[in-house]
């Protein structure tokens, strides 16, 4: 079974990154931060978002997009607002490992890298006039589309009340 990895190219909100990270800690993916970023890592909005899951956090931290294509093989899946495909379409392979790369909270990707890769990029449905959702929301859904697809491997699928037991 292949890792799920998260990218965040150039993130500017340390609550967003927060979030993302939460996310990542709790699926088992790879969290990926492309500097350079609007903020610092030891950011008390950052820790805070994050709260009590960072000992669960695997990071890499990249120079610029540059080093981070060096360093990793794909593939990749670029999260837009300008994607003609859904991010429901594609199917991730179980097999490999899967990066999905998400722009900055105000400028997105850059649009050559989009340009150039069109099957790789993919959208959320949305109203029309409506410009994007939020980073850490659209992380959360592509990342669960991947597990979903991928049958949630290590992830555990039922809950457990506190004070019942389920009969």
């Amino acid at each position: 079974m292949g890792i799920l990895h998260i990218v965040l190219v150039e993130p500017q909100i340390p609550q967003n990154t927060g979030n993302v990270a939460r996310t990542c800690a709790v699926t088992g993916a790879h969290l990926h931060l492309v500097k350079p970023m609007g903020f610092e890592v030891t950011d008390r909005q950052l820790k805070r978002a994050g709260l009590d899951y960072w000992h669960l956090l695997h990071v890499t931290y990249y120079e610029g997009l540059a080093d981070f294509f060096a360093r990793t093989q794909g593939p990749y899946f670029y999260f837009t607002s300008k994607g003609r495909r859904l991010h429901c379409d594609p199917l991730y392979p179980p097999q490999q490992d899967c990066y999905l790369v998400f722009g900055r909270e105000d400028a997105g990707l850059p649009e050559t890298l989009l340009h150039d890769n069109p099957d790789r990029c993919v959208r959320m449905p949305m109203l029309p006039g409506a410009r994007c959702l939020n980073l850490s929301n659209s992380v959360a859904v592509g990342a669960y589309e991947v597990l979903r697809q991928w049958g949630f491997p290590g992830l555990t699928q039922e809950g457990r009340l506190t004070k019942f037991d389920w009969e």
